[in-house]
């Protein structure tokens, strides 16, 4: 288009402008040429090319536990069956589990107050954790405290919920000491003051550090801190619950969600090929409906061999670490049921069988924790995805973080409480009945339902006063 533009007009053919218009020509070419190949090479090598100041900007240190979920797009449904790495992985998950299991079984051997510590540092772990999240460098080291300031709201909740459930246990065991009983009846009276003032004095501290041009970030860590309070101390607050009405009711609970977690692995691991749900890639309608059958047998099973330790079913009224004896209560006493003939005859050598009440409550617990339990899981997959990282934490080699363990145990014991205290549609073989483990056919072992479950504060500051005027006669 060049050439014929000039040659399709009369110019002076004198030998300078002959040369010039050669010379323009040839760098015109080659400048064509040469803009071509650079195209073509920024196309073909487009990481290549020299970074920008504003994309040097935007890179980032990436963490130990981000994930790129656009590569994971890339890949597909990444099931476990098709894992080249899985067998190492679950040689890693098993390794830990082991460790976990041995701890808990000792913890559960040492008593309520252990697994009660228990609680108390796995929550710990899990606020650490969900704390980090929202977190930056940059912006903290411009506000010095803040991060104390998380904590105080923490430990403020934690005097709060405790002192609610706990007060009838702890006023049982200062009963033998009169100074300590007169202290500890005037910390429980005035518990919700002190604790009222203490938060009050957490808010008025956070608006005395608000600064300019860092509001934004400094009320979305005061929603996320009360946030994460309400997520941690709602599941911890009824796992303790449970523990002080018989390890049993927190025992069989958690047992039931760990069955079904490695169910699921495996069933997943050898035969999921059919994805369950996008928000977790890994699971599989195989290893959710396996993990449903072997959670429900197992609870049948469980319920059978934890009801007949009265270490496990017996309530502890106070916060001692001695052994337990209790009248087990109809719950935990077998009931016989005939075989019929055939079956005794021919194929079992005993002709009734041993059932404990408890085992058909399981059955409750079992529906509960094979088919909602695991939404917490999918949940926290969720929760996951939205801030890109792939695990909470690292403090559990292959399994992730605390957070990750405990998703699916909060509501359960939940559930647990509940079922306890209102009661379920249970199946007997003689008929279908409403019925509640505490409010189950004997007066003796029947509950008030009346009063608070955890609201005990009350409860224990009148005992209190009873307790004084009859020593003061």
């Amino acid at each position: 288009m060049f050439y014929s533009f000039f040659f399709s007009h009369q110019f002076d053919r004198s030998p300078f402008m002959s040369f010039a218009f050669k010379g323009g020509l040839k760098l015109f070419r080659f400048g064509t040429i040469s803009g071509t190949i650079i195209r073509a090479m920024q196309k073909d090598h487009g990481s290549s090319a020299p970074s920008t100041p504003t994309s040097a900007r935007l890179r980032h240190r990436r963490r130990s536990n981000e994930f790129n979920f656009e590569m994971s797009k890339t890949n597909g449904n990444h099931l476990l069956i098709n894992d080249h790495d899985k067998y190492k992985s679950m040689w890693i998950r098993a390794c830990s589990s082991l460790w976990m299991l041995g701890g808990f079984l000792l913890i559960i051997y040492l008593g309520h107050l252990y697994i009660l510590a228990m609680v108390v540092v796995i929550q710990i772990f899990m606020a650490s954790e969900l704390f980090n999240l929202l977190r930056r460098a940059h912006e903290d080291k411009r506000l010095p405290g803040f991060r104390i300031l998380n904590w105080h709201f923490y430990f403020t909740a934690m005097l709060f919920v405790y002192g609610r459930i706990l007060s009838h246990q702890l006023v049982n065991t200062v009963t033998s000491d009169k100074i300590f009983y007169k202290l500890v009846s005037k910390l429980i009276k005035y518990q919700m003051v002190i604790c009222y003032f203490l938060y009050i004095a957490g808010v008025m501290w956070f608006i005395l550090t608000l600064k300019k041009k860092m509001y934004k970030y400094q009320f979305g860590q005061f929603a996320w801190t009360h946030m994460i309070l309400i997520v941690v101390f709602t599941q911890s607050a009824f796992t303790v619950a449970n523990i002080f009405e018989g390890i049993f009711w927190f025992l069989l609970p958690a047992s039931l969600i760990a069955v079904n977690d490695v169910a699921a692995y495996f069933f997943g691991f050898f035969f999921g090929k059919t994805p369950l749900i996008k928000l977790s890639p890994k699971k599989t309608w195989e290893g959710f409906i396996g993990a449903s059958v072997v959670t429900t047998i197992s609870a049948f099973v469980l319920a059978n061999v934890f009801g007949h330790f009265q270490w496990l079913t017996c309530p502890r009224k106070d916060l001692s670490t001695g052994w337990l004896l209790c009248d087990p209560g109809p719950l935990f006493k077998p009931e016989y049921y005939p075989l019929p003939g055939w079956l005794s005859r021919w194929v079992l050598p005993w002709k009734e069988v041993a059932i404990l009440p408890v085992q058909w409550h399981a059955l409750c617990l079992s529906l509960f924790a094979s088919s909602i339990a695991p939404f917490g899981g999918f949940f926290a997959s969720g929760f996951k995805r939205a801030f890109k990282i792939k695990d909470f934490g690292d403090s559990i080699p292959g399994h992730g973080g605390f957070t990750d363990r405990m998703d699916c145990q909060a509501s359960n014991q939940l559930y647990d409480i509940f079922f306890n205290g209102n009661g379920c549609f249970c199946i007997h073989l003689s008929s279908v009945i409403c019925c509640s483990p505490r409010l189950y056919c004997r007066d003796d072992y029947k509950r008030d339902i009346t009063q608070p479950y955890f609201g005990g504060a009350a409860n224990s500051i009148y005992q209190v006063r009873s307790n004084i005027a009859e020593e003061n006669g």
